[in-house]
């Protein structure tokens, strides 16, 4: 994280490691309130942000949702999710380019989903919109998708697909964004549609399975000191405080 979350990022990754879903919702909620709070050192939330780094406190929130649904926490996720959508759209007022407009719009999208509420795909749509929109005011698409905000944006729907997919990388830029960047509307209205595809189901299988991985931190296979106790596994993952299996997000012990 580049950002101030005071350490409740990394005390939700643990909590997501112990199985503590409703307490990582609490930390992640934290977290993201600290950030909308004070993103940076030298950055007030209220004023224009090129990098748009206030979104990583948005995220937080976002995840925060998901970590309640997940623990069967369903009004608290719905509380969640609706100040998501109220601080996001708050915001639209701040990040003034067009194309961070449109993320924020995509970001009211995700808490949609993310919170169990209606009209998900309708707010994916009016993203994607604005992304056509935004298109003669970007330069390069692929910059702009990877500042902070955009960044912020695309990890929720990565750590909830890692979590179905063994760990690994399941959802990758080519995925999230189109194949000619010379037309950036297109280029970044394709994340907003690929959410509205694929986001729902991830999240009902996540709840379904009570399951909701780590994120994916620093990584490395066949580590020859680390194995899991819970399914064997000498994968890692470094993420939050601990040294977590690469496939299933135990704490990981030392082999």
């Amino acid at each position: 994280m580049n950002t101030q979350d005071g350490g409740h990022y990394d005390a939700a990754v643990d909590a997501l490691a112990a199985r503590e879903y409703e307490a990582a919702g609490d930390r992640y909620t934290r977290g993201g309130r600290r950030v909308l709070a004070d993103p940076r050192a030298d950055l007030d939330p209220f004023s224009a942000d090129g990098k748009g780094w206030v979104g990583q406190g948005v995220a937080q929130l976002l995840v925060g949702t998901l970590a309640y649904r997940v623990a069967g926490a369903e009004g608290r996720a719905t509380q969640r999710a609706v100040e998501g959508i109220a601080v996001t759209r708050d915001l639209e007022t701040v990040l003034d380019a067009p194309a961070q407009r449109a993320c924020l719009a995509e970001f009211v999208a995700d808490f949609r989903v993310a919170g169990g509420l209606d009209g998900a795909a309708d707010a994916y749509e009016a993203a994607a919109e604005r992304y056509e929109a935004a298109a003669d005011e970007v330069d390069s698409p692929q910059a702009v998708a990877t500042t902070p905000l955009f960044e912020a944006a695309a990890l929720p729907i990565k750590q909830v697909a890692r979590g179905q997919a063994n760990g690994e990388i399941a959802i990758k830029w080519e995925d999230l964004h189109g194949s000619d960047p010379s037309q950036p509307g297109d280029f970044l209205a394709y994340r907003a549609r690929f959410k509205k595809r694929r986001f729902a189901g991830l999240v009902e299988k996540a709840v379904a399975d009570r399951h909701l991985a780590a994120p994916r931190g620093t990584t490395e296979y066949g580590n020859e000191t680390h194995r899991c106790p819970n399914c064997g596994a000498n994968d890692v993952n470094w993420a939050g405080t601990d040294v977590l299996c690469m496939r299933c997000s135990t704490p990981t012990e030392r082999a």
